[in-house]
């Protein structure tokens, strides 16, 4: 059958469906009705079903009504199909073959011939240390699968992963909505870093040396020139020279390799920077931070999604921290 035939049949079926009362339509009544055709046989017909005769006899009642036509007239040996019949048996034959295939893809999600958008929300620390090797993973793997990037909006993302806008974050799990699944990526610290040769930058710093150093701190919302480490800071009795102020971490180790700056980094920020950068212990206690992954219910049973949540997960336990000298 050329495409052109099965489009038009595929078009008679639905407009066929459309005007039935399909409150009393189920998948599992075409399904028979696809059987009783094949077979032309009620006996033969519930075998394959794994129906007793009965049951698929009371099945065919019922088509019968939902098409107002016979369908299936009774012979000395089994069944002919009415014209109506005949006329659907290919198009509800494409109809179900359709849903196979999506529900079998959707079990069954394989990688090199999927198309699937995913859409992800996180800072740009974590676009640079997981978002970068996954696109490159996904070229190798998924070449269909495509990241569209989202800002990270931790007041708005339960309402944009309802409604679709957002299918995954990667975030601090305390900022996240409560009601989203989650799974922990791995944990985070923080170093500091200098650019190689720093003068004042050397192992077992103390932290009067510490404070009197030039820093570079990150304000995320812009502008500020202290931090929660200043509060440490200040129980210690210090106060450390604050020279720039940045808005991303992406920038700072880019400052310090061109200048006597120093700064405090997630540590995977610069796991593979040890050739520029000069990195050594925090003098003092910083706590660290957890990254987590973060997803709506809707999207939890949705193959592709689920392999996507794989493979960053795969990806954040291949990122541990090169060995480097402090």
């Amino acid at each position: 059958m050329d495409g052109l035939n099965v489009f038009v049949k595929l078009n008679y079926f639905w407009s066929t469906i459309q005007y039935m009362n399909t409150k009393k339509l189920n998948l599992n009544l075409l399904v028979t009705l696809e059987t009783l055709l094949v077979e032309q046989n009620v006996t033969r017909a519930a075998e394959r079903l794994h129906l007793s005769q009965p049951a698929v006899s009371t099945q065919l009642s019922r088509l019968r009504e939902l098409f107002d036509d016979p369908l299936l007239i009774p012979m000395q040996h089994g069944m002919m199909p009415t014209a109506k019949a005949l006329e659907l048996l290919d198009p509800l034959r494409h109809a179900l073959d359709q849903v196979r295939a999506t529900l079998s893809e959707h079990r069954h999600f394989d990688p090199m011939k999927a198309q699937l958008t995913v859409a992800i929300a996180c800072t740009d620390y974590l676009q640079t240390i997981v978002i970068q090797p996954l696109a490159v993973t996904l070229r190798k793997r998924a070449p269909g699968v495509r990241i569209a990037l989202r800002h990270l909006d931790p007041s708005q993302l339960e309402a944009q992963m309802a409604s679709g806008e957002v299918d995954l974050a990667l975030m601090t799990p305390e900022h996240g909505p409560s009601s989203l699944r989650s799974r922990h990526l791995f944990d985070e610290r923080y170093v500091l870093i200098g650019r190689q040769r720093h003068p004042g930058l050397r192992r077992g710093l103390s932290v009067e040396q510490y404070a009197r150093l030039e820093h570079v701190i990150v304000s995320l919302r812009g502008g500020d020139f202290t931090t929660p480490v200043d509060d440490g800071l200040t129980a210690l009795g210090y106060r450390r020279n604050v020279a720039f102020s940045a808005a991303s971490f992406l920038v700072v180790p880019e400052i310090v390799t061109r200048s006597n700056f120093v700064a405090l980094v997630p540590e995977r920020l610069v796991r593979d920077r040890h050739e520029t950068l000069k990195i050594v212990e925090c003098p003092f206690p910083v706590p660290g931070f957890a990254v987590s992954m973060l997803w709506h219910e809707r999207n939890h049973g949705h193959s592709g999604q689920r392999w996507m949540r794989e493979v960053v997960m795969e990806l954040a336990s291949e990122l541990q921290p090169e060995q480097w000298s402090s």
